[in-house]
């Protein structure tokens, strides 16, 4: 016990094993939704995309969320020594199912090595010292404009896997409103009046207590029910290493698949360098200036949990916001961690109940999900033209085009073409200027490809 409080830090950061203990099972409570949702979200791009889904997918997909989550956030406890949690990232693993598998064609395991690849980037960026540097280029009304448009896509999900939102007949490009009159989609009514319910009384396991109460009611209607040969009792680790790294390059070209590496790493950059500032300043653990202290190793281990996330085929691992749910029990250290990592370890037993769970119960998690998210637009002035118009277009077309590249590159774009036609040229990064040129390049990219055939 003494070498446990000396190496966390115990008596520094006026905490103790109980507290810290009591704040690592919190924040596992406030983040067990993710071991069923992360697997409906990527099953649910498959399917789009035609492919085959089967229940060792579903038990093995929850199965290594679980033990990825487990084993990054360990290490987060162990290196970072912050009350920091990992898991599959929400808005990255709609991005891989529904834009890389579902819209752009790649295998799964080719959109895994596209985090992977990611992942790696983003890990060399933060041992040679560019990841911050980055970070400053991009404007702020950007960044937030990402978080919004990327809640916007997990919250247009989740009413499609609802069943509430549908692709109307007729050819049109539009989406259409399905009146409720099935049974499935009265079961995600009440998934989501339930969610609702539950996170306005501010009960802290509101979604996972949501996600196992709309299965019990789905299984009852009839909406879900045991596999043919029975509930499979034992873990799948089948995706362990289901990961192609040439795969989107063969499949996009080298400019589309480079673009759409960089996009989704900095939707990785952003919500990981926000999560935990805010997260460090809320336990009291930050400098006057506003500093991690230690953000280095921070920074690292969630850049390696990327890549570990991809190599296990459940997309890539950030940190968490709600982590801040075991700071406000109490948590200073990365022991809090370590016993949130040791829950998600232990909750691999519990994947095989994955099969099970509709699509109808995950839903409702998405929508409040990306709600949450959504919250972000309130610290955009969208009055301004020179923030507000290049948010309005990152923001809306993520959902409408199901392609986050699209929205980044369109945002990227009109804030460096209004910069320019205002005379405020030097307010631009010389980074912005580079990679607005890429994306002008991967918007005319087929142009292109006519003149050099």
């Amino acid at each position: 016990m003494e070498a446990i409080a000396r190496y966390f830090k115990f008596a520094e950061r006026g905490t103790n094993i109980v507290t810290e203990s009591r704040a690592g099972l919190t924040t596992f409570m406030v983040m067990a939704y993710i071991i069923f949702l992360n697997g409906s979200i990527i099953t649910g791009g498959m399917t789009a995309a035609k492919l085959t889904v089967t229940p060792d997918t579903i038990v093995a997909l929850a199965a290594a969320t679980c033990l990825v989550a487990g084993v990054m956030t360990i290490a987060m406890g162990l290196v970072g020594n912050y009350p920091l949690a990992l898991a599959a990232g929400l808005g990255i693993n709609g991005i891989v199912a529904y834009t890389l598998i579902a819209a752009k064609g790649l295998t799964v395991a080719g959109a895994m090595g596209v985090i992977v690849i990611e992942g790696v980037a983003i890990t060399i960026l933060v041992v040679i010292g560019l990841r911050e540097a980055i970070m400053s280029a991009v404007p702020l009304a950007l960044k937030r404009s990402i978080g919004v448009g990327i809640g916007l896509f997990i919250l247009f999900i989740g009413f499609v896997n609802g069943g509430l939102i549908v692709t109307p007949q007729g050819g049109t490009p539009l989406v259409g409103l399905s009146f409720p009159t099935q049974t499935g989609q009265f079961v995600f009514l009440f998934g989501l009046l339930l969610t609702f319910a539950l996170y306005v009384l501010k009960i802290r396991a509101a979604l996972i207590i949501s996600i196992f109460v709309t299965t019990i009611v789905a299984f009852v209607a009839g909406v879900t029910a045991l596999p043919p040969n029975g509930l499979t009792v034992t873990p799948s680790f089948s995706t362990l290493g289901n990961f192609d790294l040439v795969n989107s390059f063969d499949k996009l070209g080298a400019i589309t698949a480079i673009l759409t590496i960089f996009a989704i790493m900095l939707s990785d950059f952003f919500d990981t360098m926000g999560t935990v500032t805010g997260i460090a300043e809320e336990a009291g653990l930050t400098t006057p200036d506003g500093n991690v202290p230690g953000i280095g190793r921070v920074l690292i281990v969630d850049s390696l949990a990327a890549v570990a996330g991809g190599a296990a085929g459940v997309s890539s691992n950030t940190t968490y916001i709600e982590s801040a749910a075991g700071v406000a029990e109490g948590g200073k250290t990365g022991f809090a961690s370590v016993v949130t990592g040791a829950l998600f370890l232990l909750a691999i037993i519990l994947s095989p109940l994955a099969q099970v769970v509709p699509g109808q119960a995950t839903a409702p998690a998405l929508v409040l999900v990306g709600y949450l998210m959504f919250t972000l637009i309130k610290d955009v002035n969208v009055a301004d033209v020179e923030d507000g118009l290049p948010a309005l277009l990152t923001i809306i077309l993520m959902p409408l085009t199901y392609d986050i590249t699209v929205g980044i590159g369109a945002g990227f774009i009109s804030w460096v073409l209004i910069k320019l036609l205002k005379r405020k040229w030097n307010e631009v990064h010389w980074l912005m200027y580079g990679v607005t040129i890429a994306f002008l390049v991967y918007f005319a990219k087929d142009w292109i490809q006519t003149f050099i055939k």
